[in-house]
């Protein structure tokens, strides 16, 4: 026989999971592991670091699979080490007694459904602003103590991570979460089975596994359905975020919005208010409809219940940014739903539809969010003005001003973003009650009391952190990608830790305008070439995978940043997350961002450097036209002088020049004999003062609170005392209003001949009388004289609305009346409007019947 040099079958590999057995004395590591409240809390991530600091930063800072990498042998030598198990336990103790508060009973219960949740680096569900948003209001929900769920998905890949190639190309790599080694787990049922969620599509139902993450005392539900019970088709809808074609968008919206309603049911959890933050989460209200329908309520009367409960949060100051879905598509998908809500198809998509009817406009998801939810508001004063004008299209009848959409400008949660360095110092010189009074200002004004060269010394010993982050690790990555060795080495050497920082980092849009700063080169190179006032300029941010312009704009930025004159002076950190966010926002010493007035919707960067003593140099948008101080930071102005946007854009490129050179420059190296700019210090100090209190997330969550939960909850809850009496009532009243409409008759207008004729004089009273007949109806109409106003722009305006006064009723005829005059004489547009009044109505555009006349 033969023997043979080679003779192996093939191996039957199978899979084994090994799970970590923690000793006793450490088991309480496992809890604090899958509960983040770690992730903003420095003594949590200390004690997680010092069990193995190798290894801690080996695994990114993830205590999951730290205690999964940690061999059992040194978990038993930890156990063993009684300064270890001190600290383990005094940590823990400060877990426990954090997690034993009962919610606040007195504040209304809320349901929040977002795309996408920014809790740590660890857990990549997030991409932008909007998921840092919401991470950070489940975080401090947690510290306020309230009784919240948020809802989302457990994403396979999240959003991409960002390489760069030799020549500045952005490249997208998707890397697969290992779910197992993540800090979450898996939700099960009653019989400790693995929960599944069954959520119809079509004809058919996609199964969704379901996930919990704990952010501190405040559950986190996410629904993934990368499983083997689904189809590929459909295994791909939690894969990535914001990724594929329309209808995979459309799948993911159906999963967020009524798979997440079904998920609430099926866990036995229901909540005063349903907040939809952004249009994504919109189709909560179809599922929400067909509940209250197929328990028994007509279509009229589920509107009522569901929009009484339920706030719509827009972050998108254009329309083109909104969801709009084709009526085919729509249709695919939806089809079944207008039976279970008792209304036709078109009855559905006029929903979303500003102009309803017109068969040719697509479906939007957030003019559906509007009509089914009481409240709406933008994130910052002006997104809200800007969102008012948005919207006004839906509730004709009325000027964009005088509509509901209100507003609340975004925070930040203070824990999560200030560095432990400022945290040393405010719990130095600040109140006790620090954390539990954020946003109170005298609290704040102690900044006043603290040297000035502890505040100097804090702002460098973070900026050389920064610095020594960027050096360790990027060093590989800029090797890796831009090969040239002595350039890299060449670049590190010139990064200069005693030069102005300057930080530029978000989503790379074009709106952002990142290539401002690039405008004039040869005015730029003076600057950053200055050798008595030393500059450099950090950029950072990905673009989206299908914006072509945004990837152009790193590209160029790449570019020059590799030109002799910029090399050292102005560099682009790859894969902007989290991690990287906290180190810039902390670390440079100007926070700039140049956005196009107003598509900036409020913006959260420049509020985290904020509390970390970095000064903000922007334009007057979002968050930046409310916060900016006087001498506590820089602005571009709001105004634009020019219509053609280039030429607007070189303005604003040669104010910021002029500022660097004439005003910031000069300041910060006006230094004293110990070493400090005292100019720039009082700056930071006013900044700190003056703005951050404004800002924080606990200021962002109390104000939900006072401006929409607490009303929303009320109404609620009267609407549906004595099994829904109010409910019935008044979906009753609207059905018979709405149906002698069109009948109800202006009798008789009695006004003088020179208001008839349109020439009257200011400051003389005219009286005008009005009878209308209700035909049936009881005192539900109310009138009132519209007056307008054309600005310098020729933009129509109210001038002023003034009610007239029901004066007398026989039977079905009611006298109004008013006597008015004008303070001021120029042109003016006068109407008349009549409108469905109502105690139990919450304003006007709830039911939004108009109807004008003028003799």
């Amino acid at each position: 026989m033969k023997v043979k040099t080679n003779y192996a079958n093939t191996p039957a590999w199978r899979e084994v999971n090994v799970k970590s057995r923690i000793p006793e004395p450490l088991k309480m590591l496992e809890r604090m592991a899958r509960n983040i409240w770690w992730a903003w809390n420095d003594e949590a991530t200390e004690m997680f670091k010092e069990l193995d600091p190798e290894l801690w930063k080996a695994v990114g800072q993830n205590p999951v699979a730290l205690l999964e990498r940690l061999s059992y042998e040194k978990l038993e030598d930890l156990s063993a080490d009684k300064a270890t198990l001190k600290k383990i336990n005094d940590v823990y103790s400060k877990f426990e007694a954090y997690m034993n508060e009962k919610p606040d009973a007195s504040r209304p219960s809320v349901a929040y459904f977002c795309m996408e949740y920014g809790l740590t680096h660890v857990l990549k569900i997030y991409s932008g602003g909007l998921g840092i948003l919401a991470g950070d209001y489940l975080k401090e929900a947690s510290d306020s103590n309230v009784d919240m769920c948020g809802i989302g998905f457990l994403y396979r890949y999240g959003y991409f991570k960002q390489t760069l190639s030799m020549d500045g190309q952005q490249i997208a790599n998707y890397e697969a979460q290992n779910f197992g080694s993540l800090p979450l787990e898996r939700v099960v049922d009653a019989e400790g089975k693995p929960l599944v969620l069954d959520v119809p599509y079509l004809n058919y139902y996609v199964h969704a596994c379901v996930w919990r993450v704990n952010v501190g005392r405040v559950p986190l539900y996410l629904l993934d359905t990368d499983n083997e019970m689904n189809s590929e088709f459909d295994r791909s809808i939690t894969y990535q975020l914001y990724g594929g074609d329309w209808e995979n968008r459309l799948k993911q919206e159906i999963l967020l919005g009524i798979g997440g309603v079904l998920l609430l049911k099926k866990l036995g959890i229901k909540k005063d208010v349903y907040h939809c933050n952004e249009g994504h989460a919109a189709l909560c209200n179809v599922q929400r409809l067909c509940d209250y329908v197929e328990s028994g309520m007509t279509f009229d009367e589920a509107l009522e219940v569901v929009r009484a409960s339920s706030l719509y949060t827009v972050h998108t100051p254009v329309p083109a940014g909104h969801d709009y879905f084709d009526e085919g598509l729509f249709g695919k998908y939806m089809g079944g739903y207008p039976q279970r809500m008792g209304i036709t198809w078109d009855e559905l998509m006029d929903l979303g539809r500003i102009n309803p009817g017109d068969h040719n406009e697509r479906f939007c998801m957030s003019t559906f969010a509007c009509n089914t939810c009481q409240e709406v508001n933008g994130v910052s004063w002006l997104h809200g003005k800007v969102s008012q004008e948005m919207f006004s299209g839906i509730w004709k009848g009325y000027f964009p001003e005088e509509n509901h959409v209100g507003y609340v400008t975004n925070g930040v949660h203070f824990p999560t973003w200030c560095a432990s360095e400022w945290k040393k110092l405010y719990n130095k010189y600040f109140d006790q009650n620090f954390l539990k009074d954020q946003s109170n200002p005298n609290i704040w004004e102690a900044i006043y009391n603290v040297p000035d060269e502890e505040i100097w010394k804090t702002r460098l010993a973070l900026k050389n952190k920064l610095i020594d982050y960027i050096r360790e690790q990027f060093r590989k990555n800029w090797l890796k990608n831009q090969g040239n060795p002595a350039l890299i080495v060449s670049l590190l050497d010139k990064i200069n830790p005693n030069a102005l920082t300057i930080g530029f980092a978000r989503r790379f849009a074009t709106y952002k305008r990142a290539h401002l700063l690039f405008s004039d080169l040869d005015r730029l190179s003076k600057i950053v070439n200055n050798p008595d006032y030393p500059v450099q300029f950090l950029f950072a941010g990905k673009a989206h995978p299908h914006d072509g312009a945004g990837q152009g704009l790193i590209k160029r930025i790449i570019e020059i940043s590799n030109r002799p004159e910029f090399l050292g002076k102005i560099i682009f950190l790859q894969d902007y997350d989290m991690k990287l966010a906290r180190r810039l926002v902390s670390g440079v010493d100007i926070w700039m961002n140049t956005p196009t007035r107003p598509l900036e919707a409020s913006g959260t960067s420049g509020e985290k450097a904020l509390m970390n003593g970095v000064v903000n140099f922007s334009v007057l948008d979002g968050w930046w036209l409310e916060g900016y101080r006087e001498g506590a930071g820089w602005a571009l102005t709001e105004k634009r002088t020019y219509q053609n946007q280039e030429y607007q854009d070189q303005l604003d490129a040669a104010t910021i020049y002029s500022l660097l050179e004439t005003e910031i420059l000069p300041l910060y190296y006006a230094r004293n004999k110990k070493g400090y700019s005292e100019g720039w210090v009082r700056t930071i100090k006013n900044s700190i003062a003056q703005i951050a209190p404004h800002y924080t997330m606990k200021r962002q969550l109390d104000d939900y609170y006072a401006k929409f939960y607490g009303k929303e909850a009320e109404r609620f809850h009267a609407l549906e005392a004595d099994n829904y009496a109010k409910v019935k009532a008044l979906a009753a009243w609207k059905e018979e209003v709405a149906a002698k409409w069109d009948s109800i008759q202006v009798v008789s207008m009695d006004k003088c001949e020179e208001l008839r004729q349109g020439n009257v004089e200011s400051g003389k009273d005219y009286t005008i009388t009005c009878v209308v007949d209700e035909k049936g109806l009881d005192d539900a109409v109310g009138i009132e004289m519209v007056v307008t106003y054309k600005n310098a722009e020729g933009k129509e305006y109210i001038y002023s609305v003034v009610p007239m006064e029901l004066v007398k009723r026989e039977g079905n005829l009611y006298t109004f009346k008013m006597e008015y005059s004008m303070s001021n004489a120029g042109s003016f547009k006068v109407a008349y409007r009549m409108y469905p009044k109502h105690v139990d109505l919450p304003h006007r555009q709830d039911f939004c019947y108009v109807r004008w006349f003028n003799e």
